[in-house]
């Protein structure tokens, strides 16, 4: 089954959400590729050209191929219907289809807890990641974080430093490593946490695919902590994807004269709980169970106040209760094609928006 799951992922055209709309329909995803053309276009969630991949041939011989490339570089693969898949990113609106990992897969397994900020730490950031670290082992929790420079590199070093378990969500392929400069980084997480992806091996990091990565960094984790981050932050991002998936968020409080508080000081403003100790913050959250994590995800999501990064601002405002075309999107837009896909995707993955009669959008009702 795994086989057409890999094959259904690497569809040019489709996404989670799609993917989540055509296994509600058919249960299993090799029903999907015995299904003809006709039916498949009368579901309205797929265009001719996914059509026509899905009854190639070459694409499960593709995925046969990729299969086998990632046994041999020791990278598992594991699909939203396995045992194995992570309980807590299970539970987000939806989750990856498919996920590569490489690392100790049984860290999963643990409550965890992800920390993110600025790329541009001050010693304060620093200082406050190292103490909030070493509060979070002791109470036996998992660092998730995105790898990045920064407030990201910290919390995983600093994890592995004290034996800690950390996961690295990466915004590119699992064999790729970015940023270049966390290459032993890589391999030491790779060797003693995990690394997990959702695009196939070999992807490169583009802008686009860190927003989605975003999501799983706060699906997989109770709770999300954020140290410093600027107005524009993409700290922010998982905060609001943490928000929508009924999860807690955190933010350091810090120097009202740092331009790196302002995010943290709207997150707090706007009811994030103050951060001050690993040992509090774990204290706080007592264990959040799965069946709350179920009462409180956001299948349907609730409005609430969003803070979105200026492009997919641009193509938000421009969209209502009534269908726009993606052509008219790109007109009024300015963005390019591979843009406003990319940002379509990531507004879908925060159910502000969905597709109906092909490429056609839409708010969702709990924004119009």
């Amino acid at each position: 089954m795994t086989l057409y799951w890999i094959a259904l992922n690497s569809i040019r055209g489709l996404g989670p959400v799609k993917i989540a709309r055509l296994i509600e329909l058919f249960h299993q995803p090799d029903l999907i590729f015995k299904e003809n053309s006709n039916n498949l276009l009368k579901t309205g969630i797929l265009n001719n050209q996914c059509c026509q991949q899905i009854q190639n041939p070459q694409t499960i011989h593709d995925a046969e191929a990729l299969i086998d490339k990632t046994n041999k570089a020791g990278i598992s693969i594991i699909s939203l219907a396995e045992k194995h898949y992570p309980q807590y990113l299970k539970e987000i609106f939806a989750p990856p289809p498919v996920l590569f990992v490489k690392g100790n897969l049984s860290i999963f397994n643990k409550h965890a807890v992800s920390i993110v900020g600025t790329r541009t730490p001050t010693q304060y950031g620093k200082a406050a990641t190292l103490q909030i670290v070493k509060g979070l082992v002791d109470s036996n929790l998992t660092i998730v974080s995105g790898m990045a420079r920064g407030i990201d590199t910290i919390a995983h070093e600093s994890t592995l430093s004290m034996n800690g378990s950390t996961i690295a969500v990466l915004g590119c392929g699992i064999d790729v490593v970015y940023p270049k400069s966390n290459l032993d980084l890589w391999e030491r997480i790779g060797e003693k946490g995990v690394l997990v992806s959702e695009f196939n091996p070999g992807t490169p990091p583009e802008s686009y695919n860190f927003p989605r990565r975003n999501r799983i960094i706060s699906g997989l984790s109770a709770a999300t902590i954020v140290v410093e981050a600027g107005e524009r932050s993409g700290s922010l991002i998982t905060a609001d994807y943490a928000l929508q998936q009924g999860r807690e968020v955190f933010a350091v409080p810090g120097p009202i004269t740092s331009s790196l508080s302002s995010g943290t000081f709207k997150l707090l403003r706007d009811g994030a709980i103050p951060a001050r100790s690993g040992l509090e913050i774990a204290e706080s959250l007592s264990m959040v169970t799965l069946s709350a994590l179920k009462r409180a995800s956001v299948s349907a999501p609730q409005k609430m106040q969003i803070s979105l990064p200026e492009n997919e601002q641009n193509i938000f405002r421009f969209i209502s209760d009534q269908p726009l075309r993606i052509d008219e999107l790109l007109e009024i837009s300015g963005c390019t094609l591979n843009e406003t896909f990319g940002i379509l995707l990531n507004l879908e993955l925060k159910g502000l928006i969905k597709q109906i009669n092909g490429q056609h959008y839409i708010k969702t009702e709990s924004y119009q």
